[in-house]
């Protein structure tokens, strides 16, 4: 088990939940992840990260599948301009590399935002530190769990 993993399992198990990631094998999109588990584009939790571009810090945007961050009401969230964040920023941070970011188990938690369409599904599906992997769980625990922030960010 990688050590991506193994914190995202870990994150799991220390908010009480008996939930196993699945290899689900590589999904370089929302839509290859969804059609590997077997749900809709909309129930994958996404995770962007953008850097901010005063703070310099990463930021993170879990978003339904079927949604795309817009990046003026994502900025005003942040409460300054936001950019790109690129691999390295990501994974000194998070601990993950680009697609396989989780939304719990970082190295150093993140400021993070979540998208309220995710809450309409009995289960999403977000990554579980690989680009490999995979973890069903109610929305609401997730957001709980992840201290992220309601807010709504999406075009």
């Amino acid at each position: 088990m990688s050590k991506s993993l193994r914190r995202v399992t870990l994150a799991l198990q220390t908010a009480g939940l008996d939930i196993t990631p699945q290899e689900i094998g590589d999904a370089t999109t929302a839509q290859m992840a969804a059609d590997l588990v077997g749900c809709t584009i909309a129930q994958i939790a996404k995770s962007i990260m953008f850097r901010g571009e005063t703070s310099g810090a990463a930021l993170l945007f879990v978003t339904s599948g079927a949604n795309r961050v817009d990046d003026a009401r994502a900025s005003a969230l942040a409460g300054e301009p936001l950019g790109k964040a690129d691999a390295t920023l990501i994974r000194a941070q998070t601990g993950f590399a680009i697609g396989g970011v989780a939304p719990l188990g970082h190295l150093t938690p993140p400021r993070a935002f979540f998208d309220p369409h995710l809450l309409t599904f009995p289960t999403v599906w977000a990554a579980a530190g690989t680009p490999r992997h995979l973890f069903g769980i109610d929305p609401a625990r997730l957001l709980e769990i992840s201290g992220a922030t309601l807010a709504e960010f999406t075009a």
